[in-house]
């Protein structure tokens, strides 16, 4: 039998892996020998085991952790492949999010440069805010404001879903006032979602359950040329530029993550039952880790920000066409509020249009 089995030389040579690498894979289990030397400790592998090990070799130089691999190789090769579709397209929405990073990083240092820096025109902001209850609630946990630096929707969720909504955007209220720095303005946002996270904490603090009451928290805070955006959960984001619409959020729902691992597909998600379940939030034990990022503003942009009881249930198509329309922020919003309502006005629904305008 020992002439069938390969040295663990040849059989690394065979499997494209170093000794040490298969050592490794040995101690984790991940790819034991088929025979050990109860004295020397010598391995030695069988050839069938080269198919195992060249699979391994692919998924460690596809980036997947060992852990994962282990997964992968305990399954047929149907559901193997499955999991590592998933893993790569969790992969590319990772790049996509370093490379925005990466992005932001080029624009903000190019700003710090005198003589690469462009100047830039001032600008100006009009805006309109407006909450609704709709239809099917009690009550509305929604919070909406629009001021001349700031731009937040908070949707809440639980028992004290209000009060956590209503607190995580009165902690940002304090933004309105004093300057902040463009090249500081991430780092402002960054302070400011940690204290939303303790007002939301402190508001939940003393309800029936606590640990099951948060809020999502979307806003945009004005410098005078640039918003940046700080984001988590699911209300959203929208741009309006030269007629295009563009969703500049990503919802932070399980449902999402399984359209990003190409689980399921959009059309799959817009009608799943746990399209609503979050994965990030402000609140008792949630990760509230937060999207933050600047977007350039231009004379002409509109942005909407919105929580899911609009984007849930108006179509794509139906948001851009008001938007689109001539007519001051506040027709925007009255009119989106009503084309909620009008499909069921299942949830509460909160807007709020800006748009950016030539002038100091």
């Amino acid at each position: 039998m020992d002439v069938e089995l390969l040295t663990i030389g040849a059989f690394a040579k065979a499997a494209r892996l170093s000794p040490k690498a298969l050592r490794l894979y040995d101690e984790l289990g991940l790819l034991p020998p088929a025979r050990v030397d109860p004295v020397t400790g010598y391995r030695r592998y069988a050839p069938q085991q080269v198919e195992r090990a060249r699979l391994v070799a692919w998924l460690r130089r596809l980036g997947m952790p060992l852990a994962r691999i282990r997964h992968v190789c305990s399954l047929d090769a149907g559901a193997a492949a499955g999991e590592v579709r998933a893993f790569w397209a969790r992969a590319e929405a990772e790049t996509a999010a370093r490379r925005d990073l990466a992005a932001f990083l080029v624009d903000h240092l190019t700003r710090k440069d005198p003589a690469m820096s462009p100047t830039i025109p001032a600008l100006g902001m009009r805006y309109a805010a407006a909450s609704d209850t709709g239809l099917v609630r009690e009550s509305n946990q929604d919070t909406a404001y629009a001021g001349s630096r700031l731009l937040a929707v908070a949707d809440g969720f639980g028992d004290e879903g209000a009060p956590a909504s209503a607190a995580a955007v009165e902690s940002l209220r304090r933004l309105e006032s004093g300057g902040v720095p463009a090249d500081g303005l991430l780092n402002v946002l960054a302070d400011a979602v940690e204290e939303a996270g303790r007002a939301v904490h402190d508001a939940v603090g003393s309800g029936s359950a606590p640990q099951h009451a948060g809020t999502t928290l979307t806003a945009m805070l004005w410098t005078g040329s640039q918003l940046g955006l700080v984001h988590i959960g699911d209300s959203r984001v929208y741009r309006l530029r030269d007629g295009e619409l563009f969703q500049i959020t990503h919802d932070h729902t399980v449902v999402q993550s399984m359209v990003d691992e190409g689980r399921i597909t959009p059309e799959e998600a817009a009608s799943h039952p746990q399209r609503s379940l979050l994965v990030r939030a402000l609140g008792r034990g949630a990760d509230a880790t937060a999207e933050m990022r600047l977007q350039d503003a231009r004379p002409g942009d509109r942005y909407l920000l919105c929580s899911d009881g609009l984007s849930t249930v108006v179509p794509g198509d139906e948001i851009r066409r008001v938007l689109a329309a001539p007519g001051e922020p506040g027709a925007a919003v009255r009119e989106l509020v009503a084309l909620a309502n009008g499909s069921g006005g299942p949830d509460n629904v909160s807007c709020v249009v800006a748009d950016v305008v030539p002038g100091a």
